[in-house]
């Protein structure tokens, strides 16, 4: 590598993307990226690289809570399946839902009360929602969009968030807002958010059918509705194990577990990660805690039964988590590479005060999607762009709103982002498969956003 970044930092992600249309095998595509990169970095030492960054992300604070989090959200998720809980929800569900629409549409107003974290929204609305859709054949492919299309960008929306707390921090750490007053400068760019405000209110759009399913949808639909036959029974069977992680084996069907047995544990879960000033990990520990409690003494499951189901919960997750611990070591690469940087330096000539908006958010959606990276990259880019745009006359609120729809973008079209990886997990199909079903529908809110945001400026 030369002294400075160049286009050549661009081929990591270049490869990782290619690789993972073609093969849709999200593991294998980031590693390809991985070494890639590491090649581009030191040829002569790629191997001992690759093992410094690796340990170096599995030392990550940050690394640890989603192993933690995300290993306890499947352990809570397979004790609701175990014990038939998501089944009583799901089956009260269904009785008020009278199609595939009204179905979906329950799943967008349920991941709009879920708006903590983008990982609890994905995981748990995904799998307490799949039977509901699986009754009117609705295909995993889209009840995995529309619980994605609820995860990060209604996380970004409501300041009561990991996403809300997270960024009023940066701002104040990057000396952008005074301290204290972080939260109120983000409150402020809310209304220019436009990419999560345009990709939340898609859902029920396409979700009632004014917007038709567009390609690889379409193909998902109407390959539900031929498993809807009874002609298809096995090969619906078979589709479905493939993909379906949360598989866990129920008892005989119980008439003594009720809707409440489902919802206590999803409230508790809520109430208590709330209560411990948004700690979604002391939140699921509490939440695992009281249903083993719960369950264990209303004889609804064995002692024992619980503490193993808790075990192959976590297991049942350590795909999707090798996933995300593999896009965390791109990631890494990718800085070192000096990705976000280069392509801020290209872009920064071509900023006026009409065009800084949309630049900024197709810019940073670009890396954003391409390194899967949606909080740490814009920790670099804040203390950035937010001066330049200051410097500009462009209001903050306007540049904080182009930053942070970029950052929701790259959360939810990103092939391997966390959200979009517990997204297709909790939802019961497969990451690839989520991912090129639901981009068309990102573009469309990334495409009406980018004008949204010219037209902003231009006021």
């Amino acid at each position: 590598m030369s002294d400075g970044p160049t286009w050549v930092t661009l081929l990591p992600a270049l490869v990782a993307v290619i690789i993972a249309v073609l093969s849709r095998r999200p593991i294998e595509s980031l590693l390809a990226g991985v070494i890639t990169g590491l090649l581009l970095l030191e040829p002569s030492a790629a191997l001992e690289n690759f093992s410094s960054i690796l340990l170096t992300v599995m030392m990550d604070e940050t690394i640890a809570w989603v192993i933690i989090v995300c290993g306890l959200m499947g352990s809570l998720i397979a004790l609701l399946m175990r014990v038939g809980a998501a089944t009583s929800f799901s089956r009260a569900l269904a009785a008020r839902a009278s199609n595939a629409g009204s179905a979906l549409l329950y799943t967008w107003l349920l991941g709009l009360l879920v708006f903590i974290d983008d990982y609890l929204n994905a995981l748990a609305v995904g799998s307490s929602m799949r039977k509901v859709t699986d009754k009117f054949n609705v295909s995993r492919e889209k009840l995995a969009y529309v619980v994605d299309s609820t995860a990060a960008p209604i996380c970004v929306l409501v300041p009561l968030s990991t996403w809300g707390v997270f960024f009023a921090g940066v701002l104040e750490t990057s000396e952008i807002a005074e301290p204290g007053q972080g939260m109120a400068l983000y409150i402020s760019g809310i209304p220019y958010m436009l990419y999560p405000w345009l990709a939340v209110l898609l859902v029920p759009l396409v979700a009632s059918g004014r917007v038709p399913a567009l390609g690889m949808m379409r193909r998902a639909e109407a390959r539900a509705a031929r498993m809807a036959g009874a002609s298809s029974a096995d090969e619906s069977e078979s589709s479905d194990a493939e993909h379906d992680e949360f598989s866990v084996d129920s008892p005989e069907e119980n008439d003594r577990v009720k809707t409440y047995h489902f919802l206590l544990p999803i409230f508790a879960l809520l109430g208590f990660s709330l209560w411990y000033d948004l700690d979604v990990q002391l939140g699921v520990i509490v939440a695992v805690a009281l249903t083993i409690l719960l369950y264990g003494l209303q004889r609804l499951m064995a002692w024992g039964e619980m503490f193993d189901t808790v075990i192959e919960g976590i297991k049942i997750m350590l795909p999707a988590l090798t996933i995300v611990v593999i896009a965390f070591i791109f990631k890494e690469v990718n800085d070192r590479l000096g990705l976000p940087m280069y392509v801020i330096e290209s872009v920064t000539p071509l900023l006026t005060p009409l065009m800084l908006p949309v630049v900024v958010f197709v810019t940073m959606a670009v890396i954003s999607f391409a390194t899967g990276s949606s909080w740490g990259v814009f920790a670099i880019a804040i203390p950035i762009v937010l001066p330049l745009a200051e410097s500009l006359g462009v209001g903050t609120p306007l540049a904080i709103g182009a930053l942070i729809s970029a950052s929701a973008f790259g959360s939810h079209a990103c092939f391997y982002s966390d959200a979009t990886v517990l997204a297709a997990q909790g939802s019961g199909c497969g990451v690839m498969e989520h991912a090129l079903t639901q981009i068309p529908y990102a573009l469309i809110a990334a495409v009406l956003a980018g004008i949204g945001l010219t037209l902003l400026a231009a006021l």
